[in-house]
């Protein structure tokens, strides 16, 4: 396989692993889409932070941000807090809800990369493992 032909293969496959994410969340937890899913485990990392700063860590648009922040308010997932720092900033942070479902998608998610990947050689889970991270390391914001 000639290297645009290989990146062509990739492109693809990229794709039905996004739609395929997609899909499984909402199987997951009816209330939690996949952006959700994405933004309740950054709130878990960093524990809490501002919605404009996951619109901007996550290259979504604000009014993105802003209906699943919604959404996960009105489900009682997350909570806004006034930032200690500055009482003129609101701070998102995970609820104990919140902590739980996230404990349980990601748990779930867990069992099922697990089960597809059960037939494969160890070399090969480390090699695909090290390929994602260099691959989403590219253009990555730095850490911290």
């Amino acid at each position: 396989m000639q290297a645009a032909e290989a990146v062509e293969t990739i492109q693809r496959e990229m794709t039905v692993f996004a739609r395929r994410a997609r899909a499984s969340a909402g199987r997951l937890h009816p209330e939690l889409s996949l952006v959700s899913y994405t933004l309740l485990g950054h709130l878990e990392e960093s524990g809490g932070c501002r919605a404009t700063d996951l619109a901007a860590l996550h290259a979504l648009d604000k009014s993105t941000v802003s209906r699943q922040v919604a959404a996960l308010e009105r489900a009682a997932l997350i909570e806004r807090r006034v930032d200690p720092e500055d009482h003129r900033v609101q701070l998102l942070h995970l609820t104990d809800a919140g902590r739980r479902i996230l404990a349980q998608v990601t748990e779930s998610r867990r069992a099922a990369f697990r089960e597809r990947l059960a037939e494969w050689p160890p070399g090969d889970l480390e090699r695909f493992a090290e390929y994602l991270v260099r691959y989403n390391a590219w253009g990555a914001p730095p850490a911290g």
